[in-house]
């Protein structure tokens, strides 16, 4: 089963006919639709904001709906100019210097973080002239300051505060992932940009999440 998480442009894309359920995990509750071989997950459901996000209910509750490969849908900042506003970004690594969740707080475990490759290739193919590039993820709600975004601008590409901490809970479920991102904005200090607020980043999401709609729809034929 293909599970699909994202934010607000996966509610308006044209989905096949599925229904809501809410799956109670150890972790807490997490909403997810289902269908025919597809589960779909809204990040920020029961209005979460990004530092708040109960990645283990969401990751745990697509486990427990049978997903075994999953792709990420992410908005992010550009930390270089080539990663203009509107282009779409795959995710070749990433970086978190924050904290990221596990599911292992009470034994010894560990994992090799990973992001699969035949689903990145597959992305490749509908979207031949996306970048790829390194994923930082930051803790949020706070918008990075120009200094932390020239630091790590060195080895990072583009900077949000979600995918991380999905990609490493879907790595230790053994869930196959690869995510997909929509430049939105250029992070802090980029390329003139600065004191960006909230709503012009919800504003620039909003504009750009019509592109993504019709890619999330190649996506689930491709995939699904």
């Amino acid at each position: 089963m293909l599970g699909i998480v994202g934010g607000t442009a996966i509610l308006k894309a044209d989905l096949p006919k599925m229904a809501l359920k809410q799956t109670s995990t150890p972790f807490g509750t997490a909403e997810v639709l289902l269908g025919e071989n597809l589960a779909v997950l809204k990040r920020h459901q029961f209005n979460t904001p990004p530092a708040q996000i109960n990645h283990r209910a969401n990751l745990a509750a697509l486990k427990l709906a049978g997903v075994d490969r999953l792709i990420l849908i992410c908005s992010v900042g550009g930390m270089k100019e080539e990663y203009m506003p509107g282009t779409f970004a795959l995710i070749s690594d990433f970086f978190s210097p924050w904290e990221i969740p596990t599911f292992h707080e009470h034994d010894i475990y560990h994992i090799s973080p990973s992001i699969d490759e035949v689903l990145t290739n597959g992305l490749k193919e509908l979207i031949p002239d996306a970048k790829e590039g390194v994923y930082l993820q930051t803790r949020g709600p706070r918008f990075e300051t120009k200094a932390e975004i020239a630091h790590f601008k060195a080895t990072c590409d583009m900077v949000g505060m979600t995918a991380a901490s999905e990609i490493t809970l879907a790595n230790e479920l053994g869930i196959p992932v690869a995510g997909v991102c929509s430049v939105d904005n250029f992070a802090n200090g980029v390329h003139g940009a600065e004191n960006l607020t909230y709503e012009e980043l919800t504003a620039a999401a909003e504009k750009n999440s019509r592109r993504m709609t019709g890619l999330i729809g190649k996506i689930i034929d491709k995939f699904a």
